[in-house]
């Protein structure tokens, strides 16, 4: 039986945070299976910190969209939707330019919780930018 829901699609991602931030930060999600969402975002000026080194705050918000978008394709069947918990980063290194990449899979596809792991990299050489983690809580309808 397939966690993934079938009204979910690449397009409908791509078109739901077109006016938030994925949309402003220019994300794109590439590649939705069963566990499992890719994304990339170009880079930017607006990615950097003042020090000219991509800002951390874009690599999460890659990585955190990545994940969020996954747990919305992988919802339980009469969840409403979900809230990160927790989240997790580790940054190991920068690009100057190009675009990275961002592979999220599931660890854990529970009823009331999800976990999702995702590495970001370049995209050009697949050097790994962060390794991220986040914990979801599915939302329910109230009684």
């Amino acid at each position: 039986m397939s966690t993934l829901r079938d009204d979910i699609s690449i397009t409908h991602l791509n078109e739901i945070g077109q006016e938030y931030l994925p949309g402003a930060l220019g994300l794109e999600m590439v590649e939705l299976t069963e566990g499992s969402l890719k994304s990339r975002m170009p880079v930017k000026r607006l990615h950097f910190a003042p020090n000219e080194f991509l800002h951390a705050a874009s690599v999460v918000a890659l990585a955190d969209t990545t994940c969020g978008y996954a747990t919305v394709a992988h919802l339980p069947a009469g969840a409403t939707s979900f809230t990160t918990i927790e989240l997790k980063s580790n940054h190991l290194g920068t690009v100057k330019e190009g675009s990275i990449a961002c592979h999220a899979t599931a660890q854990h596809l529970g009823r009331n919780t999800q976990v999702w792991d995702a590495v970001v990299t370049d995209e050009a050489t697949g050097r790994k930018i962060a390794l991220f983690r986040c914990t979801q809580m599915i939302l329910w309808p109230r009684s």
